[in-house]
């Protein structure tokens, strides 16, 4: 049986955005075979939805390079603690969100129907049901956002649904976790003040705030001053990786009581017991993620959350193909037809619905 796939997370714009062309959304929509996705080989495996993200790069990653700026040649040691980039202003970074949003609106407008930027929770679960390509608009690290949240009103008229306060690097917003391993995600200081007031405005304007990459601080100050449920688009178990994007079980704690959810990453530094960010891993530690959030959290607050385009896949990953690998895995060790329509879209899609009215 094919499930239809949801997913919490995808760096796809970011990979389109580094061939620099101005027709990018055209190997989108007809089917590059580059990276991990595009339309075709999403409908294939009936992947059908997602939070797409905007990541702004740092300076230093040039348009040519395929990497965002870590390392991971430096993540295959047994301990790391990777440095961070700077500070990126939101001068700098606003027209990079703009060129991304721009190339996203050029892969609906010449989709002749087949993908949808979605603004609404009905509106998703509508698009998704008639079987568009149906999209999030998510902001990772929101470096764009001027301090009098003036480009916030903007972008959310453009279509902006999630955003997460950080992506590991600092905002003026807040502190994001190092690639440090093994390490708790207790790494720094917590929300600003201009941090808490981000979160405020995006619960007035009804925008999911996503936690991964953000500090265990960061993460306390959303759960006290949001009423929204606490979400991690593409984050881990803490006690089977101890790396520091990870969730530990008290925040898992935190999730279950707002009734979040967690995406399960398929990195393989987010996966592996020694924290290793190498190919030559096996799928079944991403069920075995499952399993753990499924025994902890219960079977209505975990879904998919990829990172594809935006990370390493283990190799059977290799693209989204091979997601029909991981639900055949899942199947054969007894995840039922009801559990695996949960996981694969129903519990993203009632998420977004509540939160997103």
């Amino acid at each position: 049986m094919n499930y239809s796939i949801f997913d919490g997370h995808n760096d796809v714009l970011f990979r389109l955005f580094l061939k620099n062309k101005i027709n990018a959304h055209e190997d989108f929509l007809s089917g590059d075979n580059e990276g991990h996705l595009d339309l075709p080989r999403m409908e294939e495996v009936d992947f059908r939805g997602g939070f797409f993200a905007i990541y702004v790069p740092s300076p230093e990653v040039e348009v040519s390079s395929s990497d965002k700026p870590i390392r991971y040649d430096d993540m295959e040691k047994d301990e790391y603690s990777l440095p961070l980039p700077d500070l990126i202003g939101s001068d700098q970074a606003l027209p990079i969100v703009i060129r991304k949003i721009s190339l996203l609106s050029q892969i609906e407008k010449h989709s002749q129907g087949k993908v949808k930027i979605c603004l609404s929770g009905s509106d998703l679960e509508k698009s998704f049901h008639q079987r568009s390509l149906s999209i999030l608009m998510h902001i990772e690290g929101a470096e764009c956002i001027d301090d009098n949240f003036y480009n916030l009103e903007a972008l959310y008229r453009s279509g902006l649904r999630s955003i997460g306060p950080v992506w590991s690097r600092p905002t003026i917003f807040g502190e994001g976790v190092p690639f440090a391993f093994p390490h708790s995600p207790d790494t720094g200081k917590g929300l600003t003040s201009k941090g808490v007031e981000l979160i405020k405005h995006c619960n007035d304007l009804k925008i999911i705030v996503d936690n991964s990459h953000l500090n265990e601080k960061g993460f306390w100050d959303i759960a006290k001053y949001s009423h929204n449920p606490l979400v991690a688009t593409h984050s881990n178990a803490h006690q089977l990786c101890p790396h520091t994007r990870n969730l530990t079980n008290k925040q898992l704690d935190a999730i279950k009581e707002t009734k979040g959810m967690v995406g399960v990453n398929f990195a393989p530094a987010f996966l592996r017991p020694d924290g290793k960010m190498i190919a030559e891993t096996d799928i079944q530690l991403i069920v075995d993620h499952f399993k753990y959030f499924i025994d902890y959290l219960g079977e209505e607050y975990v879904g998919f959350g990829s990172d594809f385009d935006g990370a390493m896949m283990p190799k059977n990953l290799s693209s989204v193909l091979g997601m029909t690998l991981l639900i055949e895995l899942m199947v054969k060790q007894g995840f039922s037809e009801d559990l695996m329509k949960k996981l694969c879209h129903q519990n993203w899609l009632s998420l977004i619905k509540r939160t997103l009215t």
